[in-house]
C-alpha cells in the first residue's frame, strides 16, 4: 500500500520534511518529486514556494504494527509494542504491559485471533502489490508463546508417560494446529510412543498411544 501527499514550503527540504511529518515517516524512507521549484523573488515580491509530491510505500510489518496500535488504542489498553524482524524472516510484534493480558484469552485463543488479523493487515493486496511475497507476522504478549510452548512440551511428556505406563492411548483436549505440532514434535523424542490427530476443524485433538512392537 502506498501513501502520498503534496506539500508546499519555502524550500524543497522544508516541504519534504512537512510531508514526512504528516505521513509519520522518516525522510530516508520516502521518494519525492519536485512539482515546483522555489523562487526567491525580489524583496519578497514574486517569490514562489517549493511544491513537492511525497510518496511512501507502507511496509507489511508497518501495516500490522499500525493495526495492533490502533486496536490497543480503541480498547484503551495501556501497553507498548515492539516490532522486529526475526532470523527466519518472520516479523514479531511483542506487546508488553500489565493490561495486555486480556488479549491472550483461553489458551491463547484471543491472541491467535489478533495474530490472524495482523497477518491480514500485513498482506492486504493493492493494485500494485499482487505479486508481493507473503509476510508472516507473529504476535506475542509478554513472552506468552514461549511459556505456552514449554507447558505443552511438559504436557506431551506426561501424556507419553501415561500411555507407556498404562499401555493405552491418551487423548488430549482440542488444540489449534500449531499447538498440536508442538505435541507431535515432543512425543517423537520419546521411544515407544507415537501420536495422531483426530477430529475435524476446531475439534481436532492429539492422541498419544504406545507403538505396536
Amino acid at each position: 500500500m502506498k501513501k502520498e501527499t503534496i506539500k508546499t514550503a519555502p524550500t524543497v527540504e522544508a516541504a519534504v520534511s512537512a510531508a514526512c511529518e504528516e505521513l509519520g515517516v522518516k525522510p530516508e524512507d520516502v521518494i519525492y518529486e519536485v512539482l515546483t521549484q522555489p523562487k526567491r523573488g525580489f524583496l519578497g515580491i514574486g517569490s514562489v514556494d517549493a511544491k513537492v509530491r511525497v510518496e511512501y510505500t507502507v511496509k507489511p510489518s508497518s501495516s500490522a504494527d499500525d493495526f495492533a496500535k490502533k486496536l490497543l488504542e480503541n480498547m484503551q489498553i495501556d501497553a507498548e509494542i515492539e516490532t522486529k524482524l526475526c532470523d527466519n524472516g518472520e516479523y514479531l510484534i511483542n506487546i508488553n504491559g500489565e493490561e495486555a493480558g486480556v488479549l491472550i484469552g483461553h489458551h491463547g485463543e484471543t491472541l491467535d485471533a489478533l495474530q490472524y488479523l495482523c497477518n491480514l493487515a500485513a498482506n492486504k493486496k493493492d493494485g500494485e502489490a499482487e505479486d508481493r511475497e507473503y509476510t508472516r507476522v507473529v504476535v506475542d504478549i509478554s513472552g506468552y508463546r514461549a511459556k505456552r510452548e514449554e507447558t505443552l512440551r511438559q504436557l506431551a511428556r506426561r501424556t507419553a508417560e501415561r500411555a507407556l505406563k498404562y499401555k493405552r492411548s491418551v487423548s488430549l483436549e482440542p488444540m489449534p494446529s500449531h499447538e498440536r505440532r508442538i505435541i507431535h514434535s515432543e512425543v517423537q523424542r520419546i521411544e515407544g510412543v507415537t501420536t495422531n490427530s483426530v477430529g475435524s476443524e476446531n475439534n481436532r485433538r492429539v492422541v498419544v498411544f504406545p507403538e505396536k512392537k
